[in-house]
């Protein structure tokens, strides 16, 4: 199932990724003073991470206690395959050609780029 997550979401998620797991109180206090975020906007983002299989909670003592349901890893391939293809017809050569061309390359991310096209070498 694919997760493609908002700005917003992907804020959220991040606070979940790093300590899990949260409140909604714990959730608004830590993204309060970035976001501005209230209790009522938390849950709602909570709601639409919960319908896309983001995020899961389970009954605590006194709250909810919400955890992440898929990897900061997974999440951010997924939406590296989404642009790709959205953008490019899923060509990675065709984003990698046009990202050189507009912003150019650094020898240690030619060298990085080498090593990861020919990891046996």
């Amino acid at each position: 199932m694919e997760i493609q997550l908002s700005r917003g979401e992907w804020k959220l998620m991040e606070q979940l990724w790093a300590e899990s797991p949260l409140t909604i109180t714990q959730l608004t206090a830590q993204l309060q003073p970035e976001t501005g975020w209230g209790k009522h906007t938390v849950i709602t983002m909570l709601g639409r991470l919960e319908a896309k299989g983001a995020v899961a909670h389970e009954a605590g003592e006194r709250a909810k206690q919400f955890s992440p349901a898929i990897s900061r890893a997974d999440a951010a391939i997924q939406e590296t395959e989404g642009l790709l293809e959205k953008i490019y017809g899923g060509r990675l050569g065709l984003l990698v050609n046009d990202f050189v061309e507009q912003r150019g390359i650094t020898e240690e991310e030619r060298a990085e780029l080498l090593k990861i096209l020919s990891p046996d070498e």
